[in-house]
């Protein structure tokens, strides 16, 4: 299998030869130019396949440290090793500090080179690899790949899109499960930061006296059990995006400290006297009204202000429920190919039911739901047997005379049948939700024939 393409640029055609020959018996395709305007022409042709380029330094066109940055400019993905029959110091530390990979004297033995280009190679291929997965990371994570045409959507996504290319805060406000990770991930992936750490952190899932350590980090020696010094997510995220879900649940003592990281880009790890610069953009998202929480006096105002700097509403699954068949059909298949099996769709009835349901869980709830009737489903068509419980019970519709009647007797009737329907009959959660025991549930359901 071959190694992959080099290019060899040099005026000396007995040597440039010679050079290409043992190159091609170990697997290597090896393009051949004489000059420099002839090699970046090769270059460009074949920009996406030369892993490393080999020219000498004195051509009869250009001077090997210059052209350089062409190569890179040209190529930026290939490595680039320079050859002279001169060596000096001052130009091997200036073609290493403008990126040559490695600068060879001629007339060294063959297999010093070959180490050299094998090396060399070895990294273009990883470098091609590193940007092959940033590309496909960055197409999973797009704001193309949100699924859905609902002007709620839409209308968010053209928010989020115009926050991008900023260095800005954004704050994600919208219902759990709505999806407000997949636009801190659009986000950054849209931003000049894109090759730079995301680092998401779920505030609620630390434990509170544990967030502050995690998010800042600390110095050997600062509390019992710190035993090392550790790096805080902070400055994990430094150069790129730091994403705090449910930053309402951040404790008021770490609320304090974060805003200072908003207004200096500094903070103090514990145990530490002296301050730590991070350039770090910021996203949160909330399920909270972070205005209310402030003005209850459980969220700072002043950090509130700073983080809502820009504010994007997510929108939850029942303010798009056009979007649900677009959704459920994907879903679906991303669970068929996981599960491999060939599913071809979803029954109409299946789908009306997926409609008219309510999604308190949003797109969390209905990935779920999907991938519980994959497993289920006996055929290659979902049907609503492969639905769980909640869909089977529906409640029988109001009488003409139950509509427009306002009686109490009449209004605890549709509460009951209402919270039973939402709960999938779930006897013990229903009374739980309408905050009566059990017995007297049973008793109300035989009372109202229920």
């Amino acid at each position: 299998m071959p190694n992959g393409t080099l290019l060899l640029i040099d005026d000396e055609t007995s040597l440039r030869q010679m050079l290409a020959r043992v190159l091609e018996l170990e697997d290597y395709t090896v393009l051949q130019a004489p000059d420099a305007r002839r090699g970046l022409e090769l270059l460009r042709h074949y920009a996406e396949d030369v892993l490393v380029v080999l020219s000498d330094v004195k051509l009869p066109d250009g001077y090997g440290l210059d052209l350089l940055p062409r190569y890179k400019q040209v190529a930026p993905l290939a490595e680039v090793i320079l050859m002279t029959a001169y060596g000096t110091i001052p130009d091997g530390v200036r073609a290493m500090k403008e990126g040559a990979f490695d600068y060879l004297t001629k007339g060294d033995s063959d297999d010093q080179l070959l180490v050299v280009v094998d090396r060399a190679a070895e990294k273009a291929r990883l470098q091609r690899r590193v940007a092959d997965l940033e590309k496909k990371v960055g197409a999973q994570y797009s704001f193309d790949s949100m699924i859905g045409r609902s002007g709620a959507l839409l209308q968010a996504r053209k928010l989020a899109e115009r926050a991008a290319p900023t260095d800005s805060t954004v704050l994600l406000e919208g219902p759990t499960g709505a999806g407000k990770e997949l636009f801190a991930q659009a986000i950054h992936q849209a931003s000049p930061r894109r090759s730079k750490p995301f680092v998401a952190v779920n505030c609620s899932a630390f434990p509170k006296d544990l967030l502050e350590s995690e998010l800042f980090g600390y110095k050997k020696g600062a509390f019992t059990g710190a035993l090392t010094d550790k790096k805080g997510l902070l400055e994990e995220a430094n150069g790129g995006t730091l994403f705090l879900d449910e930053i309402g649940e951040l404790e008021l003592n770490v609320q304090a400290k974060f805003l200072r990281v908003l207004e200096t880009q500094q903070f103090t790890k514990l145990g530490d006297t002296r301050p730590t610069s991070v350039n770090v953009r910021i996203v949160a998202a909330t399920n909270r009204n972070l205005r209310q929480e402030a003005e209850a006096g459980h969220f700072r105002p002043d950090l509130y202000y700073r983080l809502a700097v820009f504010t994007v509403p997510v929108p939850g699954l029942n303010e798009r429920r056009e979007d649900v068949p677009l959704l459920a059909e994907y879903f679906l298949q991303f669970f068929a190919g996981k599960l491999r099996r060939r599913l071809r769709g979803l029954e109409p009835e299946v789908l009306e039911q997926l409609r008219r349901h309510d999604w308190r869980g949003n797109v969390r709830e209905l990935k779920n739901v999907l991938e519980r009737a994959a497993i289920l489903a006996d055929g290659d068509t979902l049907t609503t047997d492969d639905l769980p419980a909640e869909f089977h019970y529906l409640p029988a519709a109001p009488t003409t005379d139950e509509a427009s009647d306002n009686s109490l007797r009449t209004l605890e009737k549709r509460q009951i049948r209402q919270v039973l329907h939402d709960t999938g009959g779930n006897k013990m959660e229903a009374a739980r939700q309408l905050g009566i025991g059990t017995k007297t549930l049973y008793r109300k359901i035989q009372e109202y024939g229920l």
